[in-house]
């Protein structure tokens, strides 16, 4: 493990307890915790499920992808916020994923596609909707979500990942406040990937550089994208080579930049259920979301 990783773990999580420190599930919304969805009895293999307490039938569904640098995170811390999302319409997926370094890429790209597995097989009992899923993610998780985008809609690219995709209906995401080119952007004084690029991507992460390249391999099959920055984040100019090439290509996508009248909205500031630029923020992807999906 490099410095970088352990240190930024104490301090990510000693931030996310604080923001939720007081935070209790509201009672209008029901909770399916610690569901195994690998069958290997692990934790990292856990994921959630949050559903309105009346609904009935199947509700149009959020998967979302934690950040954390790929080294740090789990689902409880987006429990609120997930939550917080099923009360604007939705239902939502809340996942563990194998953590660097003990676990280096893509292993979390076999465990999204785990849990995808999962609830195109177990959809009716959660009030779950495999024909209308938006996959959202923030930090690395935002990567994460793009990649796999990537895999479910550009069969060519998919070929270099050893599982196959499961009958479920990408319609739209939410990528906030992301890394797109990790090795590039990512890279310390000396033009080296920082520590927790190499934790993650092994200690040689240029060899596989063509294959992280996400956005090289963007097609027109791509979901419709909602592309979230704050404008009191260090690691916004990260997302301007995504949206470059989303607008080169024609694809179809939104680009919202937030925190102009707060500046303590920084980094994946819309996981803090409390600020009033997380709720506007949070409403405008869900708008986004309603106009992708697909009509019952």
């Amino acid at each position: 493990m490099s410095l970088m990783t352990f240190v930024f773990r104490i301090m990510a999580g000693r931030g996310d307890a604080r923001r939720d420190r007081g935070l209790s599930a509201p009672p209008d919304i029901v909770r399916h915790d610690d569901i195994d969805y690998a069958g290997d009895g692990t934790a990292e293999h856990r994921l959630d499920v949050y559903h309105p307490k009346d609904a009935t039938g199947r509700l149009p569904t959020i998967v979302s992808i934690h950040g954390g640098g790929w080294v740090y995170g789990r689902k409880e811390i987006y429990q609120f916020y997930g939550m917080d999302m099923v009360r604007r319409g939705f239902s939502f997926v809340n996942f563990n994923y194998r953590l660097a370094p003990r676990t280096t890429y893509p292993a979390p790209l076999f465990d999204t596609n785990a849990v995808f597995a999962w609830l195109a097989d177990n959809a009716a009992a959660y009030h779950l909707d495999p024909g209308n899923v938006v996959l959202v993610g923030d930090s690395a998780g935002a990567q994460l979500a793009a990649q796999y985008a990537t895999i479910a809609s550009n069969p060519a690219y998919a070929r270099r990942f050893a599982f196959r995709v499961p009958e479920v209906k990408i319609r739209a995401l939410a990528l906030n406040c992301g890394v797109y080119e990790p090795l590039k952007l990512m890279a310390g004084r000396n033009g080296r990937p920082c520590g927790i690029v190499r934790d993650y991507f092994g200690k040689h992460p240029e060899r596989l550089r063509d294959e992280i390249d996400v956005v090289a391999n963007l097609t027109a099959a791509w979901p419709p994208a909602f592309v979230m920055v704050s404008v009191n984040d260090t690691i916004t100019p990260m997302s301007d080579v995504l949206v470059e090439r989303l607008r080169a290509l024609n694809l179809p996508h939104v680009f919202r930049a937030y925190g102009q009248t707060d500046r303590t909205c920084g980094h994946v500031f819309h996981v803090d259920i409390r600020k009033a630029e997380a709720a506007r923020c949070n409403d405008d992807e869900a708008a986004f979301f309603r106009t992708h999906l697909r009509p019952e």
